[in-house]
């Protein structure tokens, strides 16, 4: 792996905290792209030309014209790609030269960690509060990190959670800093260390006695009294019966006072605050760019910390020196000033050997990042980013104010956390009408205006003029879950496909008002990511129209005899090649890779293709799209299929039709093509055999979809959905029998 082969003569000796260089294959990939541009722009000659002097019938227009758009969509996504590879740079931290800069703990900036859940059934508790333990328990003093929870499901089971997670933190945090434990996720840590000594014995004993309280309370779906205390009881209190997730009152809970709570040898706990925002029917609350903002603001009244961690509710530490690596930029003089963010790549646990859903997502997390930290940094990925809080009130030379001085960046708090002064500002902050006539989620905090909150916050704190960096240590900073059904992936990117669809279509579109304030690269980037979702015109395309016109016996491609037919095989093997090169570099497989291929396929034939289609129904006023939570809940027989490596089409989907439709199209037009190209007449060959590699490249892609299909288990694709399929797939054949017969 490139990045892995850092020089490192000196270091001991060096007091630098960070350092950067240039990829060695930049040169490289500057010059493939001048040929592969120039061979892009002979593909749009023969286009031309075929559209303005071949296209002679309605039919050979229609085909011509789509292969042309389908053709300028893969080109321009190319060309887009390009601003990751035009200047990457990777980066390295020495945490150990800190003490350079932070020669005491008072020194070290005070760091508020985010974390966000929505629902106790999709998100176990216990899953969040192993999140907010790994972090609680950083090398990092104890009294300067402050734990903010958002739980916008407003569950009384969350809290209780959190209750048992503080008496538990007094015995894991002292063995954590005795042990010099690398692994600070209890479940984590248990898992991976058996039991060697009695102590470990008897705090994994504690453990499983909160996870399985907690775990009880979950099934009965009420807190017992016999498990809370007289204090606890009290803020128990506050679920009446006309308490709903979606109409409460807003609840603030101090759960750990650094003040007051101490651990069991004496040390001071971190701050531990659980935070359920007002909600109302009647009120807008913007998802979880809205709950991000209230923790912004509760946060500021309470302790207002220069740093901030966001994380998602299941993406726990891996790492306890992270926040040190994170202030390697922050304490940089000559980067402190612009610095909005530190990002670090999203990386998950449980994924199976060959990947073979593309969770990984390694140009999203790895690749294209490391190519951004050569321009103005890297998107915000929404979780695992370390923020300056000035980055969220304004530009670099620019403060906008926010409606009171208690939440204006450079406050001081003195008051304590529990005071009753702080505790009614942080419920008045909190409250659902408070963003009324104010400027939150508009010119200050997580921005409003787009369901991928985490990308449209970072484009906007970039073109205010915030840099950011990329940070990708060795050692993972942070795991996560991901999905493992393939409709839990399809319907979480069919979320961002509308997201990025109402960013691409407003008036901050990054070709337009990105490249004008970030650049032109830096606007290419964004684009990149925004204009995603159009990557389903082209799979359309290319999945339908060659198998179809094959099938009626059409060719739609140049002679295998033609100096086109080479144009085409470049085109695709070159940028195969490249992303091939790419993934194995980044310390990928080829299997790994080739099923990361077909995700993109599949993608572009459902959730891409559904997330456009409900954008636009949703532009023209026909439909809505709400916040659906992946479920973190893993089921075991699920579990099970997923490590064979078997594709899970177990539910009902509107979007597996057109990907069957596509795998029985190909298939049919793959068998008849082998069979004309093998036993017709001379010039077959020579006309049909691309469109017969196409639909051979096609159903060799479509080999978990023909499983699917004919097993009889009950993680295949429902009869109903097969059936459907092969009737619509009829009704194409006859529709391009006559439209192409003409």
């Amino acid at each position: 792996m490139e990045s892995h082969n850092r020089t490192t003569t000196g270091r001991s000796t060096s007091t630098a905290l960070h350092t950067a260089y240039p990829s060695r294959r930049t040169t490289a990939n500057r010059i493939f792209a001048a040929i592969y541009a120039s061979a892009l722009l002979a593909l749009f000659y023969h286009h031309t030309n075929n559209l303005l002097f071949h296209s002679t019938t309605c039919s050979s227009f229609f085909t011509s014209s789509s292969l042309l758009i389908a053709d300028f969509v893969f080109a321009f996504m190319w060309l887009t790609t390009q601003s990751f590879r035009m200047r990457p740079l990777f980066r390295e931290e020495f945490p150990e030269n800190l003490k350079r800069v932070l020669k005491k703990e008072s020194d070290f900036p005070a760091i508020d960690v985010f974390i966000c859940t929505a629902d106790p059934y999709k998100e176990p508790p216990m899953g969040v509060v192993n999140t907010a333990l790994s972090v609680m328990a950083y090398d990092y003093p104890a009294e300067k990190i402050s734990v903010f929870v958002s739980d916008d499901g407003g569950s009384a089971l969350t809290l209780f959670a959190f209750f048992e997670a503080a008496k538990f933190a007094g015995h894991w945090l002292p063995f954590c800093r005795k042990n010099d434990v690398v692994q600070r996720c209890p479940e984590a840590y248990f898992a991976a260390n058996p039991s060697t000594t009695s102590e470990t014995d008897k705090l994994k004993i504690l453990y499983e006695s909160m996870k399985a309280r907690v775990e009880n309370v979950v099934v009965r779906g009420k807190v017992n009294e016999q498990y809370i205390t007289e204090e606890q009881y009290q803020a128990f209190a506050k679920w009446t019966h006309g308490f709903t997730p979606q109409d409460h009152p807003t609840v603030i809970q101090v759960v750990l006072d650094k003040s007051k709570d101490r651990d069991i040898t004496g040390h001071p706990m971190p701050n531990l605050v659980y935070v359920s925002r007002q909600k109302s029917r009647t009120s807008t609350h913007h998802f979880k760019a809205g709950a991000l903002n209230v923790l912004l603001r509760v946060s500021a009244t309470m302790s207002n910390a220069p740093i901030i961690l966001t994380l998602d509710c299941d993406m726990y530490s891996n790492d306890p020196q992270t926040p040190l690596r994170a202030l390697c930029y922050f304490s940089d003089n000559e980067l402190r000033s612009k610095l909005g963010y530190v990002q670090f790549p999203q990386r998950f646990h449980g994924i199976n050997k060959s990947d073979i859903y593309g969770c990984e997502l390694k140009r999203v997390f790895k690749i294209n990042p490391v190519g951004l930290n050569g321009l103005a940094g890297p998107d915000y990925f929404g979780t695992g980013c370390f923020f300056s809080r000035r980055a969220f009130f304004g530009g670099p030379s620019a403060l906008v104010s926010p409606e009171m001085p208690e939440l204006r960046p450079d406050n001081v708090v003195c008051k304590p956390i529990r005071s009753p002064e702080i505790l009614e500002l942080a419920h008045l902050v909190a409250g659902c009408d408070y963003e009324k006539q104010a400027q939150w989620g508009y010119k200050i905090g997580v921005r409003y205006g787009s369901l991928v909150e985490d990308f449209f916050t970072g484009y906007h704190l970039q073109c205010e003029g915030w840099k950011s960096i990329f940070c990708n240590p060795e050692k993972a900073a942070f795991y996560g879950d991901t999905p493992i059904s393939l409709v839990d992936v399809l319907n979480q990117i069919k979320r961002c496909s509308i997201g990025l669809h109402e960013v691409t279509f407003s008036k901050y579109c990054p070709l337009t008002f990105g490249s004008r304030y970030i650049g032109i690269l830096m606007g290419f980037a964004y684009a990149h990511y925004s204009f995603g979702p159009l990557w389903s015109i082209p799979m359309v395309v290319y999945a339908f129209l060659p198998s179809l016109a094959l099938l009626n016996g059409v060719s739609i491609f140049p002679k295998v005899s033609e100096p086109w037919f080479l144009l085409y095989l470049f085109l695709f093997l070159g940028g195969y090649g490249q992303d091939l090169l790419d993934f194995i570099i980044e310390e990928g497989t080829f299997q790994k890779w080739w099923n990361d291929q077909r995700m993109w396929m599949i993608r572009g034939l459902s959730c891409f293709l559904f997330g456009s289609i409900e954008y636009f129904l949703k532009s023209l006023g026909i439909s809505t799209h709400g916040f659906n939570v992946t479920s973190k809940v893993v089921d075991q027989e699920q579990s099970k299929i997923y490590e064979q490596g078997v594709f899970d089409f177990g539910v009902e989907s509107p979007m597996f039709v057109p990907m069957t439709m596509a795998a029985i199209t190909n298939l049919a037009a793959f068998c008849l093509g082998l069979v004309v190209v093998l036993t017709g007449r001379e010039s077959a060959f020579e006309e049909l055999v691309m469109q017969v590699l196409i639909s051979g490249f096609g159903v060799l892609n479509s080999l978990p979809v023909y499983e699917a299909m004919i097993t009889s288990s009950k993680r295949g694709i429902p009869t109903r959905t097969t059936l459907l399929s092969v009737v619509l797939s009829s009704v194409l054949f006859v529709a391009a029998f006559v439209a192409l017969r003409k």
